[in-house]
């Protein structure tokens, strides 16, 4: 189906030619960059909530594990809605459904409004605008720096789910939580100019190349899918009787399940135990932003000049072990600055080596569908560990075990990542 008319800016796109694609890049960049402050705010309305309305933190934190969940089972939809509607009509309506889910939970008087409009709908619309976006605009715009291009998105997802916290800390916090829900809301209505008008549905939309193709090699055109539900279960189907998918999805179940999942659910709440005010926590996960900017795109760079799989022992095997010491640190602002520095290098780091194998195995045309499951594993992954952390908190009056069992998924999850072989499966994944 064409896209509307004048998808992008024709007079830039004919002066850059195929460096439009940074132009693309960088509004994408910002979109997910929002989209990830919006799955952060459950984390800052956990006290707010409770003292306004006396839900319990099992209550929210089921609302953050629903949203989480339905976040990446609409990834796998998102990437076959791309290919069936086009990317920009798909990244404009959930842009619209994030700003209006938020903007109506201002007026929410009852958990079920919480669970549906903060577990479902915001859940179904950040889905669309999360990592497989990233893979998708990474595989359709560039051919060269391909894990550049994804350690900058992958990046951006996570550094807006923490750069955002101290603000959206200090708005919940300030004696009115639904400033920050509106605060959401409006960074979400923002972008939707710009990606109306900068951002096409693909490079031939505009014609153009992707970045770093020979103008007498150009890449040969993807095949039309037969159908929405058809391409993301035909896919999945492929996928699903090869070891590497699980593998793939096994080691990606565990990132969701040490990040988001854990850390960005519930870290403010355990510094909280320790008598750190919510902002200050924050702060700590604001650190790790920073600097998970920089090391997903370091990761990006890795990706394309190293074996991804050596890639992800290093990154999950660092990771569990940081989560197993972090308990048993004094919590000063000396050990917590440490951790918050060292993870967040290692936060999604793994988001580039992970696409690069999946691409390897399963082709570029069906690797964005194929990567949307594996992301759909991530997400299950956090949704079990923002409902654990909650439930293990109540039961036993502290996150120590929470972050223990967590820490030794991690070191599985490295030993997983070895098994995963780079061969082209040959199960006729491109005939879709």
């Amino acid at each position: 189906m064409p896209s509307p008319a004048r998808p992008a800016n024709s007079t830039l796109v004919s002066r850059l030619g195929q460096r439009y694609a940074f132009v693309v890049v960088g509004v994408i960049f910002f979109c997910l960059l929002f989209s990830a402050g919006l799955r952060a705010t459950p984390g800052v309305l956990l006290d707010p909530l409770h003292q306004a309305f006396g839900w319990s933190r099992a209550t929210i934190s089921l609302a953050a594990a629903l949203g989480i969940f339905f976040y990446g089972m609409a990834g796998p939809f998102a990437a076959a809605a791309m290919d069936r509607f086009g990317l920009r009509r798909v990244l404009l309506a959930a842009l619209a459904v994030m700003a209006a889910s938020s903007a109506a939970s201002a007026y929410m008087t009852q958990s079920w409004h919480l669970v549906a409009l903060w577990g479902v709908f915001s859940g179904i619309g950040s889905g669309a605008v999360a990592t497989v976006l990233g893979a998708t605009i990474a595989s359709r715009w560039f051919l060269r720096h391909r894990g550049l291009a994804m350690g900058i998105l992958t990046a951006s997802t996570a550094t807006g789910n923490l750069v955002f916290l101290p603000l959206l800390a200090a708005l919940a916090s300030s004696g009115d939580w639904t400033r920050a829900v509106w605060a959401v809301a409006i960074a979400m209505v923002a972008m939707v100019p710009l990606v109306w008008r900068l951002v096409p549905d693909s490079p031939a939309s505009v014609g153009l190349l992707p970045y770093g193709s020979d103008p007498a090699d150009p890449p040969a055109p993807p095949a039309p899918r037969t159908g929405l539900i058809a391409a993301a279960f035909g896919a999945l189907g492929r996928a699903s009787r090869t070891r590497a998918f699980w593998f793939l999805f096994a080691t990606f179940w565990v990132c969701g399940f040490t990040t988001n999942g854990l850390v960005g659910t519930h870290l403010i709440a355990m510094c909280g135990d320790h008598g750190i005010l919510p902002v200050q926590a924050a702060g700590l996960l604001a650190l790790m932003g920073v600097f998970d900017l920089v090391g997903t795109t370091a990761s990006g760079w890795l990706t394309d000049r190293y074996d991804p799989r050596k890639l992800l022992f290093v990154y999950y095997g660092l990771r569990g072990v940081s989560l197993m010491v972090l308990p048993y640190t004094d919590f000063s602002l000396y050990s917590l600055s440490i951790f918050a520095i060292f993870y967040g290098l290692d936060w999604i780091a793994t988001v580039p080596p992970t696409l690069r194998l999946a691409t390897d195995v399963f082709g570029e045309r069906d690797a964005p569908v194929v990567f949307g499951w594996i992301v759909a594993g991530h997400q299950i992954g956090a949704a079990t560990a923002a409902w654990m952390g909650g439930f293990i908190r109540e039961a036993s009056g502290s996150y120590l075990l929470a972050f223990v069992l967590s820490g030794a998924t991690g070191l599985v999850a490295a030993v997983i990542a070895l098994l995963i072989k780079r061969q082209r499966v040959a199960i006729g994944l491109a005939a879709a």
